[in-house]
């Protein structure tokens, strides 16, 4: 990120000259490296302020705050519970649904208590039904494995910090086939593919691609030690206390 603090201070959205050009092509490295982490192509990513902002354009206008601000505006949202384990009931997901449903919204890890949602059966019963699925992925992303393809994600929010990049940047993934169309909440100059409007800071999508990069290359490491160091501490909580049930 350095170098882009100090040295390199061309507008990535201006193209008739060389620290331009060189500003550009680090953004698009970036974008490249967010892609590659989620099985995207680099198109498909358009980089926002952070996972919040991600959320908001996701769904027009951090998911609960949005959802009603959507019922406010006359939209008919559902509010589904999960089970004791913390997990959806894809059977009651699937009876939700009708043929009026525009978007099922989901997050992939919860941030409290780690639950992981079974994201790759949410998105098979949401494409089965022609309904677009929307996972926050801020709590996954670089932690475990994730391939929106196979998942059947078209929009997925993403958080720099939360993957190790900086703060004040993340990223949205928006399908391009089958196309998802979705409207920006802000006006402006167009960038971000007209999704974005507003420069962006090249420093901090650099560092939001080199940590995704360092987490494509480490993640399967990475999973394995904390499934150790996971076991280890539930083993030395069974073998001290009695009644102890694991969620």
């Amino acid at each position: 990120m350095l170098p882009y603090f100090v040295s390199y201070h061309g507008n990535p959205h201006s193209r008739t000259h060389t620290y331009g050009w060189e500003s550009e092509s680090a953004v698009e490295k970036a974008r490249e490296q967010v892609a590659n982490l989620i099985g995207a192509d680099p198109k498909e990513i358009i980089f926002t302020s952070g996972a919040t902002e991600s959320n908001n354009i996701s769904e027009h206008k951090c998911v609960l705050d949005s959802c009603r601000a959507l019922e406010g505006e006359g939209f008919k949202v559902t509010y589904l519970p999960v089970q004791q384990n913390g997990i959806i009931d894809l059977q009651e997901l699937e009876k939700s649904l009708t043929p009026e449903t525009s978007l099922v919204s989901i997050m992939t890890v919860n941030n409290e208590i780690g639950v992981m949602q079974p994201v790759q059966e949410i998105g098979a019963i949401c494409k089965s039904k022609k309904v677009f699925f929307h996972t926050d992925a801020a709590q996954a992303v670089g932690k475990v494995p994730l391939d929106v393809n196979k998942m059947s994600i078209d929009l997925m929010s993403i958080s720099g910090h939360k993957v190790y990049g900086p703060k004040g940047v993340g990223a949205l993934f928006i399908r391009r086939r089958p196309r998802v169309r979705v409207e920006p909440i802000q006006s402006g100059g167009g960038q971000e593919r007209g999704m974005r409007s507003g420069t962006v800071p090249t420093p901090l999508v650099v560092g939001l691609g080199a940590a995704c990069e360092i987490a494509e290359r480490e993640i399967s490491y990475d999973h394995a030690w904390m499934e150790k160091l996971s076991q280890r501490f539930l083993d030395k909580i069974y073998s001290k206390l009695t009644h102890v049930i694991r969620n």
